[in-house]
């Protein structure tokens, strides 16, 4: 083995394996295991719980910048929800973004499920400024808070909306979140309120959500893209149907992302491995005298 040459290896060289660890696995779904954590089973479980026309809002508190931890996780929560026939309101209270996030999201979902009917199985109700004013207005009226869907049309000229005016008449609410809205959901609407939340916040974020979640103001939580991709290998598990939507390449999803991570991992530690015998084998090499 020539070890001068090996440590003299071009750099392009590496970054070429980092690439191909990246690219490969969103083109080619390979399905590292998935270990499934209690908040996730919770969540999916508090769902997988609800009834066939029960209404869940799904708010989207994050943006573009955050989309590859969030916007699997949307998908995951709806995928499940439209499978149950559970109703759904969207909502979007993040400034930056939130709304389109919502409008792509949820349109590329219901594409998968053409018997949904808008107005009748979900509804997309837009964005609304001023997040913890808003949500402490829906406890008393919805329909104030959100007057017209994000198409214009006057809530009460929709049908799923009639009889659901306050907190009262949902069952569940699932904020996926950067920065601090979330916490709003658990420690304002919840606590106050009761009304049960599921958070999805960033992986960086997760950890102070765990003080609600032992305090029993969440009903589950979805940390950064390993929860996302937990709860798709659960939906997977519980409605084998969507398998062939997660299987489809070059789709982004949650368990292709941590398959690109743990494989970029593995080919660091692998060069840090080499460089290191490499280089301690060398430091023992007899030295040519001058």
């Amino acid at each position: 083995m020539n070890l001068e040459r090996i440590m003299q290896v071009d750099r392009r060289i590496i970054y070429l394996f980092v690439a191909a660890g990246t690219i490969l696995p969103i083109i080619f779904v390979i399905g590292l295991p998935v270990s499934i954590t209690p908040p996730t089973q919770m969540a999916f479980d508090r769902i997988e719980n609800l009834k066939q026309g029960d209404v869940v809002i799904v708010s989207f508190d994050y943006g573009p910048s955050s989309a590859p931890e969030n916007a699997p996780m949307a998908d995951a929560f709806l995928r499940h929800c439209f499978s149950k026939r559970i109703r759904v309101i969207v909502i979007a209270l993040y400034p930056l973004g939130g709304l389109s996030e919502a409008v792509n999201e949820l349109n590329k979902v219901v594409a998968e499920f053409p018997d949904l009917k808008y107005g009748v199985d979900y509804v997309n109700l837009g964005y609304k400024d001023g997040a913890q004013a808003a949500m402490r207005k829906m406890n008393e009226n919805i329909h104030e808070v959100f007057p017209t869907d994000v198409q214009g049309t006057p809530i009460s000229r929709i049908p799923m909306m009639k009889n659901v005016k306050t907190y009262a008449d949902v069952k569940l609410c699932v904020s996926l979140a950067t920065g601090i809205i979330g916490e709003w959901w658990a420690n304002l609407v919840n606590a106050q309120f009761g009304l049960p939340v599921i958070v999805g916040p960033t992986a960086v974020s997760a950890p102070k959500y765990y003080a609600y979640l032992e305090a029993k103001q969440m009903a589950g939580l979805l940390g950064g893209l390993k929860g996302a991709s937990e709860y798709e290998r659960l939906v997977v598990d519980k409605y084998p149907g969507l398998a062939k939507v997660y299987a489809t390449p070059g789709l982004y999803t949650a368990t292709k992302g941590m398959d690109v991570q743990s494989i970029v991992h593995l080919i660091m530690i692998a060069f840090i491995v080499l460089g290191n015998v490499v280089y301690f084998t060398g430091r023992r090499k007899p030295r040519k005298a001058a």
